[in-house]
């Protein structure tokens, strides 16, 4: 899908690229080669030549570390009439069953196909993708730009950030993908995605950052979403979001069905931090304060005594949690986290979530307009049915 004003170019590769290179998952954070850099013009911009001289050479260069995933479902049940391979993608199944019909079969058990993409992070084989492209999955195939396929399998997977590792054995040398570092993105810079929508594989688009810092769009528990005009399609999931240094910046998860040029990325920062996890351990784990919170409205904030709308509202306590141990209380405006201001109540819980379990830290607290300090001491967040116990 692609945005009527869309200031960038788009451009469709079909291509298939040899393989390269690659660098490890902890690679120094290089730029594009200093002889390659476009050649600025009086006043610092490029010519058009230089600027699409660094698209193609974004395209060559990370082509080849991005992979096309197969995956096949065992399901029972009525089977579809014409079957989607982005089934298991809720935001891609009714723009599938639109346009290609849906219905159902009879029923018995059958194979649901599914496609998705992913990015080599590392040269043994490690793929960074989207869980919901892996989830259920009863058979994994990684296919390069090469055409070679391999059997993967998953490594481990978030599903609060739709995030999975996927390994495959590699039999000769393949591409690894730089990454960057999304903390330093501006609304406004160049963005290229590659992917396979639809499953035409090698698929390169081109637009700016839209936003940073999206939350509330009801994809992932933690959000943090870099959002792009960068086309992006069913298929393109799990497929890197880059800069024009070719590092990658996101990881493609989600299009707004109803809108045009509406494309979120996971930041790879926080891929980084929840991947390293799913390497090591097959799992996150997450710090846990054991409240609920609420945004900070105006009308709580002036009954607060807040001067703004930034903080998080202690909603509910859980009992026995860290918070009750250190007296946090119901109502609660949380201002700072180890002296980080706290912009809203999803900032609360991704740097709680982020935080060392086992560390004490210091909250900053209004509590009947008057500040004070509650000294806590982070744990592990337990699973879903644990908490819902407690």
């Amino acid at each position: 899908m692609t945005s009527p004003t869309r200031t960038g170019v788009l451009v469709t590769l079909l291509v298939l690229a040899s393989l390269g290179v690659g660098f490890g998952l902890n690679a120094a954070l290089n730029g594009v080669p200093s002889g390659s850099r476009p050649a600025p013009l009086p006043g610092g911009l490029a010519t058009p030549e230089a600027l699409q001289q660094a698209f193609t050479q974004v395209a060559d260069q990370v082509r080849p570390a991005v992979v096309n995933i197969g995956t096949v479902t065992l399901a029972k049940g009525r089977r579809p009439l014409t079957p989607s391979p982005f089934s298991d993608d809720p935001l891609f199944k009714d723009f599938f069953d639109q346009f290609f019909g849906g219905g159902q079969g009879p029923r018995g058990e059958f194979k649901q196909p599914s496609l998705g993409s992913g990015v080599i992070i590392d040269k043994q084989g490690l793929v960074l993708t989207n869980f919901h492209v892996v989830k259920g999955a009863d058979e994994i195939t990684v296919r390069l730009s090469s055409k070679k396929e391999y059997r993967g399998r998953v490594v481990g997977n978030d599903p609060k950030t739709d995030l999975a590792v996927v390994r495959f054995q590699p039999d000769s040398e393949i591409t690894v993908a730089r990454l960057g570092n999304s903390d330093t993105l501006k609304v406004g810079e160049w963005a290229i995605a590659i992917g396979n929508p639809f499953g035409l594989d090698q698929t390169v688009t081109v637009g700016v950052i839209s936003a940073t810092g999206r939350a509330d769009v009801g994809i992932a528990t933690y959000e943090n979403f870099i959002q792009t005009d960068a086309s992006i399609n069913p298929g393109n999931s799990g497929g890197p979001l880059l800069n024009l240094k070719g590092e990658v910046v996101g990881i493609n998860t989600a299009i707004v069905a109803a809108g045009q040029g509406i494309g979120f990325a996971i930041p790879i920062n926080m891929v980084k931090r929840v991947a390293n996890q799913l390497i090591a351990k097959g799992k996150v784990v997450r710090g846990w304060l054991g409240v609920a919170v609420q945004p900070l409205t105006p009308e709580l904030a002036q009954s607060l005594g807040a001067k703004g709308t930034a903080g998080a509202v202690v909603a509910s306590i859980y009992p026995k949690s860290p918070a009750a141990d250190a007296g946090l209380q119901q109502g609660d405006l949380v201002v700072a986290f180890d002296r980080t201001p706290v912009d809203d109540y999803h900032h609360l819980q991704r740097l709680v979530a982020e935080s060392e379990v086992g560390k004490s830290v210091t909250l900053g607290v209004l509590r009947k307009k008057q500040p004070l300090d509650v000294t806590v001491k982070i744990s592990e967040m337990p699973g879903d049915d644990a908490r819902k116990a407690r």
